[in-house]
This record gives C-alpha cells, structure tokens and sequence, in this order.
C-alpha cells in the first residue's frame, strides 16, 4: 500500500501548534479582538485539571497518529519477508529509543552531579538523580506505542483486540474509582491529591514529578495511552481492509460515524470519569480518540480520496520530521535567528503586531529548518 500523505499532513498540522502555530493565533487575536480568535486563543492553553481544550488533543493526536502508521508499516515489512522476531525486536528498540529521547529531552545530559566526601579531590563522584524528570511526552509515546503494537501483533482476531482496548479502559476506570491514594484517603480520587495514578507516581517515579504531587506522563496512565494507541491501530488495519462494495467515500464515513461515536461515549463516560488530560482517563481517551479519528477522515477524505494535497504540503514538511522539530526546539535558539532575520523589520510595524510577527518569524525559520531536511531527504526515523 502506497505511503498515505494524510498522516504526514496530520502529524504536521499536530506539530504546528507547538512549532509557533499557538502564538500566531495568539498575536492575531490580540491584534483584531475578533471573537472567533479570541475563542480559538482560549483553545490553546491547557485546562487546569478537569475538562478539555484544543490543547489537551495535540499529544493524544501524535500517540493516535503513530499507532495509525504501525499496521501499515507492519504489512510491508511482512510483505518483504521480515520475521516475526525481528518485528518484535524492531518494536521494543522503537519504544525505548522514544524513552531515551524523553530523557535527553529532559535534560539527562545536563543535569548536575555531586561530589560525595569531605573534599571533591578524594571524593565519590556521583549524579544527583533527585531533580530529574524521569517521565516525559516521548516516553509516554513510546512506552503505550509499544505496548498497544505488541498486543496488535499478538492478536489475529479483531474482537480480541477490541476486548483488550475496552478492558485497559474499564481497568483503569476501576481502578481509580475504587481505590483511594493512601496518603490522603479521604479526597476525591479524582483530584490531583486523592488520585491513585498520582499516589503510585509518589511511591515509585523516581526523581521530580512534573506538579509536585503529580506527573501527568506517570506510570499508570501508560495503560489508557496504550488504548489511545490501539484505537489509531484499529484506523490503520480499516483503512488497509479490502471488502467488495466498500468504496474509499464508504471508508471515510464509516471511520467519521465511528469518530462520533467515540466523542458521544467520551461525554457519556464523562458522566462518572471526567474527561482530563492530566490522568489521561478512559473518558478522555474515547473522547480524543474521537476527534481524532475524525480529523483523520477529514484529512485522509481530502488528500488520499480527492486528491487535493498542494495545500498540505506545508503541514507534511513538518510531519515528515516531526521528532527532529520537537528535540530541535529544545536544542536550538530558533527565536534567535528569527530576531536576527526579522526583527528590524517587525520594528517597521506598530507595536500591537510584534507578538503577532514574531511568532510568524519563528514559524517560518523552523519551517525552513525542515525543508531544508526535506529537501535533503533527511528524516529521523525512530
């Protein structure tokens, strides 16, 4: 099956946002004080706790986009004769290579180390591990993509893998309805202090949680992420299925009724397990899940089905190198070259557009950063 230019177009619209794409908007709606804009800003800061923005989409977005690629990737390599163990091999080594990135990401090659000893010429050199952030945006990535693809691989029939999507939601759902944190009992066990995900985090997360009391990319949430994953797996395996009188517009509109579907269990769910990000709950899962399946269809309707791609070939420069953008803007000073590019310039135009402007300059060198790859044909592949 040839390469599908919605999911690069996808991922790159997902990795917009955090390219620059949030301020733009921003600095527009400051600028115009237009309703619509003023709005869709409001979209773009994560919710406190319960509750759903635009914002809380963009990971889940990524984690569901990757799991779409695997049974495509995973049909070719079949094809061409590679072994089941090498599969497995190649499955695990991308799971932990996305952890290691996290870390790096992090910060694991530039936190401090200290001199354990009573004069650091004669002391115990050792790395001090208590303010390192172990989890990470990319090991929750990797860890529930790997998970959710070696259950894909294990199960050959399509109910199996849909009773092991719906039991990690219903577990996790259990689990947090009915078992407190035990070091605040009497507390909502939905909120930040009385939630088991987070006590368990407490317990055995090594070094510093993201909120103190709470890592949003903690360990228990990997298994509702594996599910967030398995349902971009069961996209995947729809849109490679080949049935007598199912057309490509069939296809899309099965997936988009599928989509609402999803959102309307999300916001019934939401009922007794409210939507939020931070615990990644089941309700937030089908909910995203959702939205993201019918974005997909959108994309996937207009330029796989239509053929109309000129117009998302800004998006697919980004998504063909999404990792690289997200590990670079960490790396390089990309506001720098943008100042040194753009600023006098921006200096021509009333003060009100700066933010505006800015964020535009800052878009468009990284977006010239990943052409260059593009053109170059250099991709981080993990």
């Amino acid at each position: 099956m040839k390469r599908l230019q919605s999911l690069d177009a996808l991922r790159g619209f997902d990795m917009f946002w955090i390219t620059g794409g949030a301020g733009i908007f921003a600095g527009l709606a400051s600028l115009t004080g237009w309703v619509p804009l003023i709005w869709w800003e409001k979209q773009l800061h994560h919710v406190a706790w319960h509750g759903f923005t635009f914002e809380d989409m963009i990971f889940p977005l990524f984690l569901f986009i990757a799991g779409i690629s695997f049974p495509l990737s995973m049909a070719k390599r079949m094809e061409n004769g590679v072994s089941r163990k090498s599969l497995y091999t190649q499955i695990v080594r991308r799971g932990l290579m996305l952890v290691l990135f996290g870390l790096i990401y992090n910060g694991l090659l530039s936190f401090s180390f200290m001199t354990v000893g009573s004069d650091s010429a004669n002391g115990i050199i050792s790395f001090d591990l208590s303010k390192m952030r172990f989890a990470s945006v990319l090991g929750r990535i990797g860890l529930a993509w790997m998970f959710a693809a070696l259950i894909f691989l294990n199960t050959n029939k399509r109910n199996i893998r849909i009773a092991w999507c719906a039991g990690l939601l219903v577990f996790y759902w259990l689990l947090l309805a009915f078992v407190p944190a035990f070091d605040n009992p009497d507390a909502d066990r939905f909120s930040m202090e009385g939630n088991f995900t987070s006590y368990f985090d407490r317990l055995f997360l090594p070094g510093s949680l993201y909120r103190g009391i709470h890592d949003p990319e903690g360990w228990l949430g990997i298994i509702p992420a594996t599910a967030t994953a398995m349902l971009g797996m069961f996209t995947g395996w729809f849109v490679m299925w080949r049935k007598e009188g199912l057309t490509e517009q069939r296809r899309t509109g099965y997936m988009a009724i599928a989509g609402v579907a999803l959102v309307l269990l999300g916001l019934l769910w939401n009922m007794v397990f409210p939507i939020n990000k931070n615990l990644w709950t089941s309700s937030f899962v089908c909910y995203v899940g959702g939205l993201s399946l019918l974005l997909f269809s959108l994309f996937y309707l207009i330029i796989d089905v239509w053929g109309y791609r000129k117009w998302s070939f800004f998006f697919t420069v980004i998504g063909m190198n999404s990792i690289t953008i997200y590990m670079a803007q960490r790396m390089i000073r990309f506001s720098y070259t943008s100042d040194f590019l753009f600023k006098g310039m921006i200096g021509w135009f009333p003060e009100a557009w700066a933010p505006f402007l800015g964020s535009c300059g800052n878009v468009a060198v990284c977006w010239a950063f990943l052409y260059f790859l593009y053109k170059k044909k250099i991709f981080l592949k993990v």
